[in-house]
């Protein structure tokens, strides 16, 4: 019997899985004959096998400081003088704050990474932030700055984006971290106030992908940051819990974590569906796969207009969710055919993260969540035991006080370790005949470009406590 690759995501309209099983024979021959390595490869290889201490950053430089590791804005050639204006308060306070190592860039149309770097002095290599910073906070839509222009600058650079509808929300983001900032200023000596983390995970009946992500993530994930606990107070919402009242009590409600973790499904971008509710998440109230008839009820899931116009209280939320973070043009994976899947007429931002950022009452500080299909690859490997270290390391050193682009070094890291193994395979394959197992492949080809669709949304030089709150000593 022919064995099938099951590909997650709800689609809104039908309440069922939004893509067809694929073979993986077919898948990897397709992979073959077009290549499964990244396009930015070489300087994942060269990641992987760095010895660096400090990852992105050359040796002697502090990722916790901005004057050292530097923090720098790029900027599409169309972003108006009006966004501009809307988020001068946050380049003067990181100007204030990187001084000398302070810099905004301009990308241009088409521009790879690579070219982009060597017109601003540099080339593939660990982190100059005297040449480049090691921060930096891309401004535009996918469109104007491709998601796989941050996927690859994101290799040595800590990156974010931002991407929202108007100048009035840029200028209601750059007030909530300036906000932020400047009440971490007035309460650095705080560091015996308590601070939550919350986990929130559904479980739907006759359903797997929410079976692993809860039972295999979530689960894993609060036993073991739990031991780490310092001024933080870690607690779950998993399975019955996990409904939309509660998702959004803790989104917007008084006593709201300082920062969300979420898994489960989100929906999917099959074609029709709105812009809107793409990316939304579904929570517990939804019957599951099997009970589902008909389009998903707007009760059962999370959207941006469920917002309304109150603060954001999370300072970041980390989601585990196809689409969460946002829609790219065409999928990186097959449709039932084998052939890749035209998801929209233009990639786009995830409208919920982008209210959450702009909320003029308040907003999160950042994002991070999934361009494309989330996989449970990202915490499985070859169905062994759970594989959640990059998850905890990321978690860890935000709760930790480290800023969020720099928590992010352990995602990349397995990005780029896949990356290697598989052109290792490939190349192997093809230089001695050694054939690569097709269900290995596909499997490894899958985690690879799971684990390059995570990004941040929002400024990566932000963080949610001051150093050593985790209980596990100063910032790097």
């Amino acid at each position: 019997m022919t064995e099938l690759l099951e590909l997650n995501g709800i689609d809104v309209s039908t309440g069922t899985y939004a893509t067809s099983p694929v073979s993986l024979s077919a898948l990897a021959a397709a992979l073959r004959d077009n290549g499964a390595a990244p396009p930015d490869a070489r300087d994942l290889r060269r990641r992987h096998r760095a010895s660096e201490a400090h990852f992105g950053l050359a040796y002697g430089y502090r990722a916790d400081d901005l004057a050292s590791a530097g923090w720098g804005m790029v900027v599409a050639e169309t972003i108006s003088m009006e966004i501009m204006d809307a988020l001068a308060p946050l380049l003067q306070l990181r100007k204030d704050e990187a001084g000398e190592v302070f810099q905004v860039l301009a990308v241009r149309a088409g521009e790879s990474k690579n070219d982009f770097l060597a017109r601003h002095g540099t080339g593939p290599s660990v982190v100059d932030p005297h040449v480049v910073p090691y921060y930096l906070l891309l401004v535009g839509g996918p469109e104007q700055i491709p998601f796989e222009f941050q996927y690859q600058l994101g290799v040595s650079y800590a990156v974010g984006r931002l991407d929202l509808p108007d100048p009035t929300a840029y200028a209601a983001y750059a007030a909530s971290v300036v906000a932020a900032e400047r009440d971490d200023a007035a309460r650095r000596a705080e560091t015996s106030a308590r601070r939550s983390l919350q986990l929130f995970a559904t479980r739907h009946p006759d359903d797997t992908p929410t079976a692993l992500s809860s039972s295999r993530l979530v689960e894993p994930l609060g036993n073991q940051l739990g031991a780490h606990t310092g001024v933080w107070d870690t607690s779950s919402d998993v399975g019955a819990g996990a409904t939309k009242s509660r998702l959004l009590d803790l989104l917007v409600g008084p006593d709201g974590p300082d920062v969300l973790f979420t898994a489960g499904h989100g929906l999917s971008a099959a074609p029709g569906t709105p812009p809107e509710v793409v990316g939304a998440l579904l929570c517990q109230d939804w019957p599951g796969p099997l009970a589902a008839s008909g389009p998903v009820d707007a009760e059962h899931y999370v959207a941006a207009d469920d917002l309304g116009d109150a603060a954001v209280r999370p300072r970041v939320v980390f989601t585990f969710a196809c689409f969460g973070a946002g829609t790219p043009r065409r999928s990186d994976y097959p449709g039932g055919t084998g052939s890749l899947v035209e998801l929209a007429d233009r990639a786009f931002t995830s409208r919920l993260p982008q209210r959450m950022l702009s909320q003029p009452a308040g907003g999160a500080l950042a994002f991070v969540g999934h361009v494309d299909r989330a996989w449970s690859c990202s915490f499985l490997w070859k169905r062994m035991a759970t594989q959640i270290t990059p998850f905890r390391s990321t978690l860890l050193a935000l709760m930790n006080g480290e800023r969020l682009g720099f928590a992010m070094e352990a995602m990349t890291a397995r990005y780029a370790e896949l990356a290697t193994e598989v052109t290792d395979r490939l190349q192997t394959e093809r230089t001695y005949g050694t054939a690569v197992d097709a269900t290995e492949l596909v499997g490894l080809w899958t985690a690879l470009h799971d684990s390059r669709g995570y990004v941040v949304l929002g400024d990566p030089a932000v963080r949610v406590a001051p150093a050593g709150s985790a209980g596990l000593g100063p910032g790097t």
